[in-house]
C-alpha cells in the first residue's frame, strides 16, 4: 500500500476525543484513533497532531471572562489532550512527543521547528498542544501554521461529517458535497471548513486541506494512501 502523502498533519477537535459524552476524554474512542495513526506511521508516514480543547473549555462560549484569560485556559486544555494522545499512541508501541507552545518543562517539550521534524524524520509522532501560544487564533490556525513550519504535504481535518458541503447535512437532505474546493470558494462562501485566518494561511502558502469523517478512523489510512474520500480544498 502505498502513500500519497509523506508528512501530513492532523487536525483532531476536542469534541471527537470526548466521544459521545461531549466532554473530557473517552479513551475507548481514542484508542482507535491511535491505532488508525499507527498504521500510517507503520507504512512510513511522518505524523503530526494539532488537538482542539473543546472538551474541556470552549473560549469563546465563556461569557463575561476576559477573552485573553479565556483562550489561555484553552490553551491549557490543548495540552491535557495533547498528553492524552500522546500516552495512548506509546501504549501502543508508537514513539511520540508533545511539544507545547507554551513552556512547561516538566509537561511537555517547547515547540522547535527544527526539534519536531527530527522526530518525523525519527518515525516519531508529534503532538502539538498550546495552540501557537497567543490568544485570539484558533486551533485551525495552529494546524494551518504548523503544518508550513514543518513542511507538511496537506493538512487533515478530521471532523464528524464526511467532507464539505453546501449547508449543513444534519439539518438539509438536499445537502450537497463537494469534491473539491478552493480556498477563494470557501472564503467567499462562508463554508466554515476552518476559520478565515487558517484558509487564508493555507491558501498563500500553498497548502491543501483534506477534509473528511473520523466516524470511522481508518479514513486517516484511507486519506494517506490517495483514497477518494472527503473533500479537498486547494489553490
Amino acid at each position: 500500500m502505498g502513500l500519497k502523502y509523506k508528512r501530513i498533519l492532523l487536525k483532531l477537535s476536542g469534541e471527537a476525543l470526548a466521544g459521545e459524552r461531549g466532554v473530557g476524554l473517552d479513551f475507548d474512542v481514542i484508542t482507535p484513533i491511535c491505532e488508525s495513526i499507527k498504521k500510517c506511521v507503520e507504512l512510513g508516514a511522518e505524523v503530526a497532531i494539532v488537538v482542539g480543547g473543546g472538551n474541556f473549555w470552549r473560549g469563546r462560549s465563556s461569557g463575561q471572562m476576559d477573552r485573553t484569560k479565556a483562550d489561555h485556559m484553552g490553551m491549557l486544555a490543548t495540552v491535557i489532550n495533547a498528553i492524552a494522545v500522546c500516552d495512548t499512541l506509546e501504549h501502543l508501541g508508537v514513539e511520540a512527543r508533545v511539544q507545547s507552545a507554551i513552556a512547561m518543562p516538566e509537561v511537555a517539550e517547547l515547540f522547535i521547528k527544527d526539534k519536531a521534524v527530527r522526530h518525523l524524520k525519527k518515525g516519531r509522532v508529534v503532538v502539538f498542544g498550546g495552540g501557537i501560544g497567543s490568544p485570539y487564533f484558533s486551533t485551525d490556525t495552529t494546524s494551518s501554521l504548523r503544518a508550513i513550519e514543518i513542511g507538511a504535504d496537506v493538512v487533515f481535518k478530521a471532523t464528524m461529517v464526511d467532507g464539505v458541503y453546501d449547508k449543513d447535512p444534519h439539518k438539509y437532505d438536499d445537502a450537497v458535497r463537494y469534491d473539491e474546493l478552493t480556498f477563494k470558494d470557501v472564503l467567499e462562501k462562508e463554508l466554515g471548513v476552518m476559520d478565515s485566518t487558517s484558509a487564508a494561511m493555507c491558501r498563500d502558502n500553498g497548502m491543501p486541506i483534506l477534509v473528511f469523517s473520523l466516524e470511522d478512523p481508518d479514513n486517516i489510512v484511507r486519506a494517506i494512501t490517495g483514497e477518494n474520500i472527503g473533500t479537498i480544498v486547494v489553490g
